[in-house]
């Protein structure tokens, strides 16, 4: 392939899943060419301009260390659904792993290249999107096909997990705020669960009275003053003050949506303790989502993983290895979701490399590549023109994003729901396809190790 970053070619390649056959609703919003991924436009996390030469530098540096090590499989990554349906089963469809039968939302069968390959869910199912329980239903049909399929911690799940489970244990300003910290963005799920399980029915006895409830949600007011003191110990002074200053905001307006939305306190609580029911009882119709899900995944050279990494992630990895983070994930968010939530475990679905956030060096990010680990796939930053790719703290970041939900798309200026899937190929190439762009992106990391691009 030529080293200039323009260069496009006229048709599809083989190795880009055949779009001719779907329906016309999502042939027609698919990319018909491809193009060299545009590394000139990526950018570090402080988003400084880089050029093609220092991004070849930085992949060749991080290759010092470990060859490029690509999996046997084609894997399908799709992140960020956020409740979307649609959207996501229509990703599915592009990336080449399922064929649709019917019109029903779990009317889909595994393809050949479904069978052989993984698909990769890279966290935050939940909030913002019309059809948080259909999109679950839907990931479920998916392992039920026989997929072989990695769920992958958004910060967003585990809002959700954290929030109704916070209230369930005895009250103490590490937990007590949890779930109010879930916002605004939660009412539609809220909204879902009260219209197919409790609507229509009589609020049992046992739910106390309004100004209980509230008590019983809320944090006190004292939390304020009480919470930096016990949260020194983990977070920075920065993100200490961050977190107050979000939670001022959703203690002033948290009630407020729920009143917007049509609930009192008591139905809140209710809700609440039916969400409780459905994914943290071990007999709860979504229970398997938070049994399932794991915090990071690697294969070859690639970490899966929602946001990111710092240099404690780095180290643990290195000294103990990605299953000891996986058990640590599971141990804390059941023991101690103040130590996990805050910790440097929970910075990888939420960090954006800001002040605020765990910090990346340079030491880090050659633990990582000592380990073989070349690049982090991620979300959680959405982007409105298909997949990027960023150097963020000197360590390669392909952000998968595509805004898939379509109340954030129509926030964002964007029509319906997005379709989106990055592929990761054994043919040594990454393919980004986005219905927000023209072409389907192609990166081959090998192309800047070559001679050639080392004299550019």
């Amino acid at each position: 392939m030529k080293a200039d970053v323009k260069f496009r070619h006229e048709t599809m390649d083989k190795w880009v899943p055949d779009f001719t056959k779907l329906p016309a609703m999502i042939r027609d919003r698919m990319p018909k060419k491809t193009e060299q991924w545009n590394v000139v436009a990526s950018h570090s996390a402080h988003k400084n301009n880089i050029d093609r030469r220092h991004f070849t530098e930085a992949v060749q540096h991080l290759s010092q260390h470990q060859q490029w090590k690509w999996p046997k499989q084609r894997l399908f990554v799709i992140t960020d659904p956020h409740a979307d349906a649609e959207g996501f089963i229509a990703s599915l469809v592009i990336s080449g792993g399922v064929i649709k039968t019917g019109e029903q939302a779990t009317d889909f069968k595994l393809s050949k290249a479904g069978k052989k390959g993984i698909f990769i869910i890279g966290g935050d199912c939940l909030d913002k999107g019309p059809s948080n329980l259909q999109l679950l239903k839907s990931i479920r049909h998916l392992m039920d096909t026989g997929a072989n399929v990695k769920l992958l911690a958004g910060n967003h799940d585990m809002r959700l997990f954290m929030g109704i489970h916070a209230i369930g244990l005895e009250r103490h300003p590490t937990t007590e705020h949890l779930f109010v910290r879930m916002g605004g963005k939660v009412i539609p799920l809220l909204r879902e669960v009260y219209d197919q399980y409790l609507k229509g029915k009589p609020l049992s006895n046992k739910i106390p009275d309004e100004a209980e409830c509230k008590r019983r949600l809320f944090p006190h007011e004292e939390w304020f003053e009480a919470f930096p003191h016990v949260a020194s110990e983990l977070m920075t002074e920065a993100g200490i003050k961050r977190e107050l200053h979000k939670m001022r905001k959703k203690y002033d307006h948290f009630e407020q949506a729920c009143f917007k939305a049509g609930f009192s306190m008591r139905e809140v609580y209710a809700i609440a303790l039916k969400c409780r029911a459905l994914f943290l009882h071990s007999k709860g119709e979504f229970a398997w989502f938070y049994q399932e899900m794991q915090l990071a995944y690697r294969k070859g050279s690639f970490l899966f993983i929602h946001a990111g990494v710092d240099d404690g992630i780095s180290k643990t990895i290195s000294k103990k290895g990605l299953s000891y983070i996986n058990r640590q994930f599971r141990d804390h968010i059941e023991k101690d979701l103040f130590r996990f939530y805050y910790g440097s475990l929970a910075n990888t679905m939420r960090t954006k490399y800001r002040p605020a956030d765990l910090p990346l060096t340079q030491k880090g990010v050659n633990r990582m590549s000592r380990k073989g680990l070349l690049a982090v796939v991620q979300g959680h930053i959405n982007r409105k023109h298909g997949q990027r790719i960023a150097l963020k703290q000197g360590l390669l970041h392909i952000e998968c994003d595509i805004t898939i939900d379509r109340n954030s798309r129509k926030k964002e200026g964007l029509s319906g729901y997005g379709i989106g899937v990055t592929i990761i190929d054994p043919s040594k190439r990454i393919i980004g396809i986005s219905s927000d762009y023209p072409y389907a992106k192609v990166f081959e990391p090998e192309h800047y190790l070559s001679n050639k691009e080392a004299r550019l």
